[in-house]
């Protein structure tokens, strides 16, 4: 287990380096002037002069490589620039609001959990019967509704039935856990459905094969009670394809939570991300999007360690 630990996260450096490499190109070639946009957010024009005094202040005017190497080494130094538009390190910037979208995407994933392995193991259970059917409804449904348009009708049925509307600001999980909690409550629902609805209908499919192996058939004819064959021999092996749709729903909330964090007024990584690009602040952009790289890479890694922990024969390849 300790090999094959290290092969994965040696395995994360050139994925890193090759991401690292295709943020900056794909940012710095995009077309549009950020110094442009800083001098004439007024009157849409600025003075040559002033221009290229703006951009070589910026390091516009360095060779491309130049600029390149030099992001570079920050990243390595833990230091991803200045924000362009705020003036703040961008460090900051997304340390700031990292913990709220953190706290949302777990809260996601918790919620998606608790609702997707029960719904999945009743369905299996009671195949084709009313139960079965009205689980599918649930699962089909949260596959067949967008995000945002499930986000946008749930706040207008609070705010029509309820009065309620998002919060101007949202507690920070570290300072008041049970305010955080309840402020990100509408938020993680909406977003984790549709990683409720995905992990059930592939627990319930798992969960129908795995019951009709001769182990299990085996651990009834031994006369082992039906729970104990259903948690301690089914579940864990019908759990092996539903840890890698977790892992994959995961990484998809990160993109999800730009959208909803919208929607519900969070002011976390997701919103930043967009004021970001709208401003065309380079820096800022690059360093979300480096923390969103980053997080697949540990999503991932966790998803294969807990995969070979259930799987021993995955350590061997």
């Amino acid at each position: 287990m300790r090999d094959y630990i290290i092969r994965r996260v040696l395995l994360i450096i050139p994925t890193l380096f090759g991401a690292l490499t295709l943020i900056f190109f794909i940012m710095n070639i995009l077309p549009g002037d950020v110094a442009l946009m800083i001098l004439g957010e007024e009157t849409g024009q600025a003075n040559p002069e002033d221009l290229a005094r703006l951009r070589a202040q910026l390091g516009f005017d360095r060779p491309l490589y130049v600029q390149y190497l030099s992001w570079l080494w920050g990243v390595v130094k833990l230091d991803f620039g200045t924000s362009l538009w705020t003036g703040v390190p961008v460090f900051e910037e997304i340390w700031v609001r990292l913990p709220i979208t953190l706290t949302l995407i777990v809260f996601s994933v918790f919620l998606s959990m608790i609702l997707a392995i029960p719904i999945g193991i009743i369905a299996a259970l009671k195949q084709d019967s009313w139960i079965d059917y009205g689980l599918r409804v649930f699962t089909i449904s949260g596959l067949s509704i967008p995000s945002f348009w499930f986000g946008l009708m749930v706040v207008l049925f609070l705010l029509l039935v309820f009065s309620w509307f998002p919060p101007l600001t949202y507690a920070v999980i570290y300072t008041n856990p049970w305010v955080s909690l309840q402020q990100l409550m509408m938020p993680a629902l909406v977003l984790g459905y549709r990683q409720a609805a995905v992990s059930a209908r592939m627990m319930r499919s798992s969960m129908l094969e795995v019951l009709r192996e001769d182990f299990v058939r085996t651990a009834r004819a031994k006369g082992l009670r039906e729970r104990i064959v259903i948690y301690l021999h089914a579940l864990k092996n019908a759990s092996l394809p539903v840890v890698t749709i977790f892992g994959v729903e995961a990484v998809l909330l990160f993109s999800g939570a730009v959208i909803i964090e919208k929607i519900f007024n969070v002011p976390g990584v997701g919103s930043l991300i967009v004021d970001a690009m709208g401003h065309r602040d380079i820096p800022l952009v690059q360093g979300v999007v480096l923390l969103i790289v980053v997080f697949v890479l540990v999503v991932n890694l966790i998803v294969d360690l807990i995969y070979a922990w259930l799987d021993p024969r995955i350590r061997y390849n």
